[in-house]
């Protein structure tokens, strides 16, 4: 946790009470509850200047007044969807909707419909079931209004009647679960959707397209995952996000649940880090700047490395380069792979650790595994590992003790630290506060030569 007196900005808190009758005209008001965002220290200590995310006005207030925002519990139970109660039958429903309340209602797989699902209404002391048909790759009831996911579908009929009985009003949950969206709320990471606009893409994911926009007066980039079972498997890796805070690393600035998961981030204004070397190249970027790069990565894995967090998926493509040329890492938390899955196309064969690859062992050292690689990738300005062998090549002669050559003009003692990373043993290889000193030392050298 940050000391309250070094809240850097962008620092997002919540109100710990009212301030709704200001002492001075410069000071911001709140209530209870509402988040807050620091846009830079004062002069007098405890003292800062913040904006209020909802209604945007800009003022003083003290650190007694709010609490830096608490990260989400990594829970199982957690829920962006409690009204749904899976494969259970038309009467247990019916069972759970009692006693009898206009507008309670839950969602079921149907049993006699496969695929299907059912969202069953408590309406005038009756429950009424509506089958939800799941065609075209949409959801629907009457075949008119036609849903990407279900929790789209529930909103839209919390709003509207529509083609139901009555207006959805409360959900059932589902024995056992939290509310996503109540849990968020209370630690202070949901963010509101009406604040939120959205431009261009300007990333593409493998689980949904990457955005810039703005929230409330400050750029950012959302990610946005539609799929209804996609952004639950991801609410315990965002949740994980919640934990971390370091200038390496991409921040997390909050959750906007509509119509699936809009995970916000900081807005990182020169992309990512592949794309930075590539455009601009040996001519323009110094051999200073590629060891700042490596530090500002190392820096930050060697947080993670003491937060005991695995990224999985360490590549130059998943560090993100801000306005003043500092390289943070995104997908911290959220880079997860199906090693089960046979499509080699979907794994990052290239930058996997072989035990990772064959025994589905991700850990720290499967992370400076590949932090090796991409040592290599920022040295060779951007340029895709192991070139001209297929992934099957890659796997069986990495088997055979076979490393890749150091990049043209990559000093000696980088190509060192590369092949340090590249051991088969796990154990033999360094830690990332190993690989972060020797990497200060290197750019302490290389500035005073």
């Amino acid at each position: 946790m940050m000391s309250a007196n070094f809240w850097a900005s962008g620092t997002q808190c919540v109100a710990k009470c009212d301030h709704t009758k200001p002492k001075a005209p410069e000071e911001l008001c709140f209530r209870k509850g509402d988040i807050l965002t620091i846009v830079e220290p004062c002069e007098t200590k405890g003292q800062y200047k913040a904006k209020h995310n909802t209604t945007g006005a800009e003022g003083l207030l003290f650190t007694a007044a709010v609490r830096e925002r608490e990260a989400i519990r990594v829970d199982p139970k957690l829920s962006l969807m409690p009204w749904f109660h899976g494969k259970i039958s038309g009467p247990d429903a019916v069972q759970q909707l009692q006693p009898p309340e206009n507008g309670l209602f839950l969602i079921r797989e149907s049993i006699r419909h496969p695929g299907d699902y059912v969202l069953c209404v408590s309406f005038d002391n009756e429950v009424i079931h509506y089958r939800v048909i799941y065609k075209d790759c949409q959801l629907t009831i009457d075949e008119a209004t036609c849903f990407y996911n279900l929790i789209e579908l529930i909103e839209y009929y919390m709003k509207t009647q529509g083609a139901i009985c009555t207006r959805l009003v409360k959900p059932k949950p589902k024995q056992g679960t939290k509310s996503a969206e109540d849990e968020l709320a209370k630690a202070g990471w949901l963010l509101n959707m009406q604040h939120l606009s959205l431009g261009d893409k300007i990333g593409e994911g493998e689980f949904g397209a990457v955005l810039q926009g703005e929230y409330i007066g400050q750029k950012v980039a959302v990610k946005n995952i539609r799929c209804d079972v996609t952004a639950q498997a991801f609410l315990a890796e965002t949740a994980a996000m919640t934990k971390v805070q370091h200038k390496n690393l991409v921040r997390l600035l909050g959750v906007i649940l509509h119509n699936g998961l809009y995970i916000v981030m900081e807005f990182m204004s020169k992309g990512s880090l592949v794309n930075f070397l590539r455009t601009r190249g040996r001519s323009v970027i110094h051999t200073g700047q590629l060891l700042q790069f490596s530090l500002n990565v190392s820096d930050g894995m060697d947080y993670l490395e003491s937060k005991k967090l695995v990224h999985r998926d360490l590549a130059a493509r998943n560090i993100l380069i801000s306005k003043d040329n500092v390289a943070k890492i995104s997908d911290f938390g959220l880079a997860k792979v199906d090693l089960k899955c046979k499509d080699l196309t979907r794994i990052p064969i290239k930058w996997t650790a072989p035990e990772a690859l064959k025994h589905n062992k991700f850990s720290t050292k499967s992370d400076v595994w590949s932090f090796g690689v991409l040592l290599w990738e920022i040295f060779s300005y951007g340029r895709a590992p192991y070139p001209k062998l297929s992934l099957k090549e890659v796997c069986e002669k990495i088997e055979k003790g076979y490393r890749m050559e150091a990049p043209e003009h990559c000093p000696p003692s980088i190509c060192i630290l590369m092949n340090s990373c590249w051991e088969m043993d796990p154990g033999k290889r360094p830690s990332f506060k190993k690989l972060r000193e020797k990497l200060e030392k290197e750019l302490k050298a290389q500035q005073e030569g």
